[in-house]
């Protein structure tokens, strides 16, 4: 079931939509309209702040539309034809105009976002309500606060460290990707004690101490301190709060939406189709990659498309009945004649109800040897898609916390204990187990990526994994990429591992712009 509660209302969205721009002097205010000192009053008022910091979630500069973008596309796993040449450009470390309107929308939304976690951080603890409820409400605003740097130091590097309420003269200063990472980690801490272990009904996707827990175990991750995330992923599992769903397919869906699998995800509905793409009642309330990356003749604008290799990836292993992995025919529309390998071609793959070959053979082959995105496509339930998908996006769920864990226990010395863990997500797809005495810490490492090339492919993940992995820090590493990806041979290491800052907020703000892209 669906649950609208995080879109944000009309009332809270003049509010909090209000970052640090200039206010016209001859603007007249309104006497119904609540000002900042009037709004923070009831306990009503601080949860509906709270969740105008949810529904930042769901803008075309986060999970809505361009996350997907700047995460999965300049990847090694996925690339883009798109018409539109800057978007192409965007994914192919040629990024021209440092305006452009996605790299904008990444940073505004991110922005517009932490804005309104700062306010209830700092507007709440003056309010009298229950106590309870009051410290879950600030916690829940930490966790956001923190996921959107998460994801904006991950793309842009030294970015503004904002932790006040937006006023006319408030001017954060750049901070460094350390000091970043450091607030991620302090609000994440601070974060967990208060958040609720599950919720029900009309609170269900809001921010669990395990989603806190899972994130700083990500944080700790990316920062290569394995120990830290470690003991932050064992609690997530050994709280017995979740379990790999019977079926893989079930994390893409929206029938089985905030499942036993699932530890955080962003709720979208397609209540309000052809709604437009604001902040407001109106609103549509759709996820939008599912248009964006939809195949051909079927709805789609194909403007994100995944490299052949990952199909070959997929392919290095069967079943223990001898089959294909089930879990590349869900993630990928793919031409089954087009892939020679000793494992049968069970049949064709439905595009929409319609057979790869008998799709694309009519008008131009050339379709027949492209790969398109099926995970988070909405062919299993309608035969054209449109803007609004109802799908739920999934940030992190439970076999990516079982995945990471064995990495993280790898790269301390304890393969033989990282071994089952990656067993568990083999054993939902039907394969093999792996055997301990077959690997040591160098191999594991190797398969481990393999493994989350499999069961993570299009989940927004792989660049973390290839900034982790140190594979975009020298030239050698990059070459690797090139062999799989043409659009490396753009990437210019110390430079295309971090997005330009917009020019306007360098100008307006005096900000230091990436190295490389001066």
């Amino acid at each position: 079931m669906k649950y609208p509660l995080f879109k944000i209302t009309a009332l809270a969205s003049t509010l909090l939509l209000t970052t640090a721009c200039e206010k016209d002097l001859l603007e007249q205010v309104n006497p119904n309209q609540p000002t900042t000192a009037s709004f923070w009053a009831t306990s009503a008022d601080a949860v509906q702040g709270v969740n105008a910091c949810y529904s930042g979630l769901q803008q075309l500069g986060t999970y809505r539309r361009w996350y997907n973008f700047a995460y999965d596309l300049r990847s090694d796993d996925g690339f883009s034809q798109s018409p539109w040449g800057e978007l192409a450009d965007f994914t192919k470390f040629t990024q021209v105009n440092y305006n452009f309107e996605v790299s904008q929308n990444l940073w505004r939304d991110g922005y517009r976002a932490i804005w309104r976690c700062n306010q209830v951080i700092t507007n709440v603890p003056a309010i009298e309500m229950d106590a309870k409820l009051k410290a879950r409400v600030i916690a829940e605003a930490r966790f956001l606060r923190a996921l959107f740097y998460f994801n904006l130091v991950s793309l842009y590097g030294n970015v503004p460290l904002a932790l006040e309420p937006s006023t006319l003269d408030y001017r954060p200063t750049q901070g460094t990707e350390e000091a970043v990472w450091n607030q991620v980690y302090a609000d994440l801490l601070a974060a967990k004690p208060d958040l609720d272990v599950s919720y029900t009904g009309t609170d269900i996707g809001r921010a669990t101490r395990n989603a806190a827990a899972t994130l700083l175990g990500k944080a700790y991750m990316q920062n290569r301190r394995w120990a830290d995330a470690s003991a932050q992923f064992a609690e997530v599992i050994n709280s017995n709060q979740y379990s790999l769903t019977n079926t893989y397919t079930d994390n893409f869906r929206h029938t089985t939406e905030n499942n036993s699998e699932s530890i955080f995800e962003v709720q979208f509905s397609d209540a309000k189709q052809g709604g437009n793409d604001g902040d407001d009642a109106t609103s549509s309330e759709g996820g939008q990659r599912s248009q964006f990356w939809g195949a051909p003749d079927a709805g789609g604008f194909v403007d994100g498309e995944v490299r052949p290799w990952v199909v070959t990836e997929f392919l290095k292993e069967g079943t223990t009945a001898g089959t294909r992995d089930p879990r590349l025919a869900a993630t990928v529309f793919y031409n089954r004649r087009q892939f020679s390998t000793a494992l049968p071609a069970d049949g064709d793959t439905l595009v929409y109800g319609v057979g790869f070959f008998t799709r694309y053979d009519k008008n131009d082959r050339r379709n027949l040897t492209r790969v398109y995105w099926r995970k988070y496509q909405t062919d299993y339930y309608r035969n054209f898609e449109n803007f609004d998908s109802p799908i739920n996006h999934r940030v992190m769920r439970f076999a990516d916390v079982l995945l990471l864990q064995a990495e993280a226990l790898n790269e301390q010395g304890q393969t033989a204990n990282a071994i089952p863990l990656i067993n568990r997500v083999r054993s939902r797809a039907t394969l093999a187990p792996l055997t301990s005495g077959s690997f040591d810490q160098t191999s594991l490492r190797t398969q481990i990526m393999h493994e989350r090339v499999t069961e993570l492919t299009g989940e927004g993940l792989r660049w973390f994994d290839l900034k982790r992995w140190n594979l975009l820090n020298s030239q050698s590493t990059v070459d690797q990429l090139k062999a799989r990806d043409a659009d490396f041979n753009n990437f210019v290491v110390g430079k295309s591992n971090l997005l330009p800052i917009p020019q306007v907020d360098i100008d307006a703000a005096g900000l230091t712009q990436n190295p490389g892209w001066q």
